[in-house]
């Protein structure tokens, strides 16, 4: 039950649950990816259900689509949809221009892809992943197997002439075999510190071989919706001024996510 969420799951909760009012019936939604988007896709599963909600997503991982057909969503691929009039996503960090970090999950290539196939980009977050400065959260790039080392080479010799704090990359692990995407591809981690131009080494880092794409959405983001664990939502939006704050109220019958493991 919501009652007994910790703090930020229900920020998660409540994020979720106001950015699932921006989604009307007849809607094709691209579906994030990582913990607070399946919150997300679980409101969404409750409104088909019980409210009678009828859309169409886009997921933008394997994961993802299975839970949206769990819970009664219409998958269809992106090539069916075409185009998409809103994505609801998570992010790792975002700072005041609504740039984000992304890809803890290692979908980034997914999702920025279904981003910015969508008339509307929009972010549910928790209030820690507002950042002054980008880059405290390593900075994902997911890279081609083949000759992944030399690639991790040339994105260290790169970072030389950036505007970064720090230089070490790693690559992503699961137990004692690389992390590998639902392309096939590994993920580097990027230990920047602090990123001083994100536009300028999300451009540079995309230029080397070897790398698919990068954790830098820059312009892409519309609104950011923040979860407060007391109940508080506040969604800024790029094309209206100030910030809107609502607050939902926690019950018992809000038990949708009592079997997720958070």
């Amino acid at each position: 039950m919501t009652t007994d969420l910790s703090p930020i799951d229900r920020a998660k909760f409540v994020a979720a649950k106001r950015a699932a009012l921006e989604v009307k019936s007849g809607m094709k939604v691209g579906l994030g990816t990582g913990s607070t988007a399946a919150w997300l896709v679980q409101c969404l599963g409750e409104m088909v259900r019980d409210k009678g909600l009828s859309i169409q997503g886009v997921p933008t991982s394997s994961r993802t689509a299975a839970l949206a057909k769990n819970v009664g969503i219409e998958v269809i691929s992106l090539d069916e949809a075409q185009t998409l009039d809103l994505t609801i996503d998570g992010a790792d960090e975002f700072d005041a221009q609504m740039n984000l970090i992304k890809g803890g999950g290692g979908a980034l290539l997914q999702e920025k892809i279904v981003a910015t196939a969508s008339e509307r980009m929009i972010v549910i977050a928790d209030a820690a992943k507002r950042v002054d400065t980008l880059g405290a959260f390593p900075l994902p790039i997911e890279v081609i197997p083949f000759g992944w080392q030399t690639t991790k080479a040339l994105v260290e010799e790169t970072l030389i002439g950036m505007d970064v704090l720090g230089r070490t990359t790693s690559l992503r692990m699961n137990g004692e075999a690389p992390f590998t995407t639902d392309e096939g591809n590994y993920i580097l981690d990027l230990h920047l510190n602090r990123i001083g131009d994100g536009r300028q080494l999300s451009l540079v880092l995309n230029q080397i071989p070897g790398v698919v794409e990068n954790g830098l959405f820059i312009d892409i983001c519309d609104t950011v919706i923040v979860g407060h664990g007391d109940g508080r939502v506040l969604v800024t939006d790029q094309d209206k001024e100030g910030v809107e704050e609502s607050r939902f109220d926690f019950v018992e019958k809000d038990n949708i996510f009592a079997d997720m493991d958070g």
